[in-house]
């Protein structure tokens, strides 16, 4: 990219909006940009610890590509790139009580501020999955659901109230389901279950929880069809699914919500049990109308 293009180009300074650029230009990038962007979505960490040399080969690129990349997307260079990687992880990284710090040091009253904070990460959340979810991919992921003798919910760490949600109004509406979080660790044996006959729903957000990914994978290898809730085309989840959910949460001093994706997970246990009545009663519909 020359200086006469810099110009015109606004570069990505923070983590979010350096993915919105990758996923935004990937369809239009050469194929080893393209390989490489996905890897760095996918691996942030690795991008903000590792070497060129160690990323490179981690990829499966030449050192250059990863130059490449760095100025196709603006920047001077890849240390300059990596850069926004680092900053994510030292914010995504702050203890708690570093967390709780940062809040003391805003001016005003402090109570007010936190739950304003709050509430504008939340508003901001299902502002953005409003305006970009499509009702075709809705649509296609509870006809998967619906459809399924079984629905496995797989979800870890601060994904886990999703799934959690989801077993209280799937168990209220009767639908059939198993959710994936033994407290004795025989979770792959759980998965083992199921059978291109029922369906999953994943939800893992970067950094991916390794044990939802590998579980995810291992039931799409099987022809059982995954739908997932996730936060990149890039994510490792997604590369797998039947259909997939980009929902990317706004965080307030680093304490992210689930407000958007907990408003998604409430909508289709309901959708899918209206789908099987439906299905199982194809005129009450009509006759309630007439």
């Amino acid at each position: 990219m020359d200086n006469d293009t810099k110009r015109f180009v606004r570069v990505p300074r923070d983590f979010e909006s350096l993915r919105s650029t990758i996923i935004e230009r990937k369809a239009s990038m050469p194929k080893r940009l393209a390989q490489v962007a996905a890897f760095a979505l996918g691996n942030p960490d690795e991008i903000a610890f590792g070497t060129t040399a160690s990323i490179a080969a981690a990829s499966d690129v030449q050192p250059s590509t990863l130059v490449r990349l760095a100025r196709h997307l603006g920047y001077e260079g890849f240390s300059d790139l990596q850069s926004i990687f680092r900053e994510r992880l030292r914010e995504r990284t702050l203890s708690y009580e570093e967390r709780l710090a940062t809040l003391e040091q805003s001016e005003g009253d402090e109570d007010a501020n936190l739950l304003s904070g709050f509430i504008a990460a939340a508003t901001q959340s299902i502002n953005r999955m409003a305006a970009t979810v499509e009702t075709e991919t809705f649509t296609r992921a509870v006809d998967i659901l619906a459809a399924a003798d079984t629905i496995f919910l797989i979800a870890k760490r601060r994904s886990y109230p999703l799934t959690a949600h989801m077993t209280y109004a799937l168990s209220k509406l009767g639908i059939r389901h198993q959710i994936v979080a033994s407290p004795n660790g025989v979770d792959p044996e759980m998965v083992q279950f199921a059978t291109p006959k029922d369906a999953a729903i994943a939800a893992s957000f970067s950094p991916y929880a390794a044990d939802s990914l590998s579980q995810a994978e291992g039931l799409a290898d099987r022809g059982v069809p995954v739908v997932a809730i996730t936060d990149s085309a890039f994510s490792p989840l997604a590369a797998r699914a039947a259909c997939w959910f980009e929902v990317a949460e706004a965080d307030f001093a680093g304490f992210r919500s689930l407000s958007a994706s907990m408003a998604l997970v409430m909508a289709l246990p309901v959708a899918i049990a209206e789908r099987r009545r439906k299905l199982h009663h194809p005129k009450t519909a009509k006759e309630k109308m007439e």
